[in-house]
């Protein structure tokens, strides 16, 4: 004789869940899925890092390089003054400083982001039953 019907009134109290922790308890606790999450913001800041020394040491070396390579371009003058010194001595360390302005911000929005995939995965957490 086939079963008759079953009624279904809840989930199996049987069933053991994992404990759901918050991702900030999981980086403090430093458990492998915080270690996780923190390499990854890690790992983004030092390609935003190594990315922004490579084209930094690229201009510095590279203007020197430019110079002695091509000799009519050391020649020039900007309002009287070598161009070499024009570039070397003034314009390039306000470049310098608008490079660090957004290296700052770029790296404070790869923190906003880490931030709020944080939040985000703490309340989808909150969220289930």
């Amino acid at each position: 004789m086939a079963p008759g019907r079953v009624l279904v009134t809840g989930p199996r109290t049987r069933a053991v869940r994992r404990p759901r922790y918050p991702v900030t308890r999981e980086i403090d606790e430093q458990t492998g899925l915080g270690e996780a999450y923190m390499r990854s913001l890690v790992r983004t800041q030092l390609r935003l890092a190594a990315g922004l020394c490579l084209v930094l040491g690229a201009v510095a070396f590279g203007l020197p390089l430019l110079f002695e390579v091509f000799p009519a371009v050391r020649e020039q003058e900007v309002l009287g003054a070598p161009l070499p010194w024009v570039l070397l001595g003034g314009l390039i360390y306000p470049w310098f400083v608008g490079v660090g302005w957004w290296y700052v911000r770029q790296a404070e929005r790869n923190e906003d982001d880490f931030a709020e995939l944080v939040d985000r995965s703490e309340r989808s957490a909150a969220e289930e039953p």
